[in-house]
């Protein structure tokens, strides 16, 4: 059998309790073609890069399942043909990492890091602002 991720994108509209009805579907469906669900991860309700289908928003999902190709195949035509499905893809890997993803460490960082704004590091040395009032000046009437 073979590794693989599915990421699928969910409508904004539903809640979470019924993504979590489409992710047991899903794992229902690999398990009747002979694989298994390693893993499933929940990123949450997140901005869309464009709008797709009337949509800004979408619940992403990812599911890590070891399972031969018919199985992912018929997965694949079943979030093809359901509505709630607004985008979804799949990756074939060498072998399932059960750490969290990067978008599950990334959501850990924000947790444990307070936002402030304009945090943004070190700046340096930005000079001797003055400079920049007299060259203002000199090319003032220049326009």
């Amino acid at each position: 059998m073979s590794f693989y991720e599915n990421v699928f994108i969910a409508r904004q509209d539903i809640s979470a309790s019924q993504v979590d009805g489409l992710v047991q579907n899903f794992s229902e469906i690999i398990t009747n073609g002979g694989g298994k669900v390693v893993n499933h991860e929940y990123w949450g309700l997140r901005a869309l890069a464009y709008r797709i289908k009337k949509n800004r928003k979408g619940h992403y999902v990812m599911l890590n399942i070891d399972a031969p190709a018919e199985a992912l195949a018929e997965l694949e035509r079943l979030q093809r043909l359901n509505e709630d499905i607004i985008r979804y893809m799949s990756v074939r890997i060498e072998e399932i990492n059960t750490d969290p993803s990067a978008m599950m460490q990334n959501k850990d960082r924000r947790d444990e890091k307070p936002r402030r704004g304009g945090d943004r590091g070190d700046r340096g040395d930005r000079g001797d602002r003055s400079d920049r009032r007299q060259y203002s000046d000199r090319n003032q009437g220049e326009v």
